[in-house]
């Protein structure tokens, strides 16, 4: 039921992942469980499964500029453990219930954060996007749009598209970047724009405001 959801969402690990997630950790549980030896102890099975599914959890998680995608993908992976660990023992209601409450927690949560997100904004600020043109050459694109996001990593503003395009000009790079501020930050934009500019391979740099509305849906990011 958990991995019906994810994958109606269209998120990296769907019905699949959850499924063999939820069935390991119940196969691994059975195997305790089934250990004839005073030392076996399910509990000692469950505590591998945390700490295995941490890294099957990291490999979904995606950083794109600052903003960080698939943390409620990877606590999901870790809960399809929990239900899997619950089912191998045995506790068939309580599994049910988790699953239940997860898929729950997915649909409910996900409106109530949106209208929390919305109303967080103060009376009288707007949202802003300001664009940042760069053009260097070929070469030094890479460490270009690396330098950007490591300026912008470190303020308040968040990056919500990069993009890198030829010129007509040989060997040279436009690189674009859409920036989102709450407010205006017309100084802090010419604080990120100027450190870069001090970079020798840039051969021209300018930033503009793109687009404003009260509204974040409007901005069509």
């Amino acid at each position: 039921m958990v991995g019906f959801e994810r994958q109606w969402q269209q998120r990296n690990a769907g019905l699949r992942t959850n499924a063999l997630v939820s069935l390991g950790a119940a196969l691994y549980v059975l195997i305790s469980v089934n250990i004839y030896d005073d030392d076996a102890s399910p509990s000692r099975i469950a505590s591998q499964i945390v700490t295995g599914i941490g890294f099957l959890g990291a490999g979904v998680i995606i950083k794109e500029g600052i903003n960080i995608r698939g943390l409620n993908t990877a606590a999901t992976l870790w809960c399809s453990a929990a239900i899997g660990s619950l089912t191998g023992m045995g506790f068939w209601r309580e599994a049910g219930v988790g699953a239940i409450v997860v898929i729950l927690a997915h649909l409910s949560l996900r409106p109530l954060g949106y209208l929390i997100g919305k109303r967080s904004l103060s009376p009288g600020l707007s949202y802003i996007i300001y664009t940042i043109k760069i053009t260097c050459p070929k070469k030094n694109e890479s460490n270009i749009r690396a330098i950007l996001m490591r300026n912008i990593d470190n303020t308040a503003l968040k990056l919500y598209s990069l993009n890198s395009s030829d010129t007509d000009t040989d060997n040279l790079m436009e690189i674009k970047a859409s920036i989102l501020s709450i407010g205006r930050n017309d100084n802090l934009i010419e604080e990120v724009t100027s450190m870069l500019g001090l970079q020798e391979s840039i051969k021209k740099i300018s930033w503009e405001i793109e687009r404003e509305d009260k509204d974040q849906d409007n901005l069509d990011l």
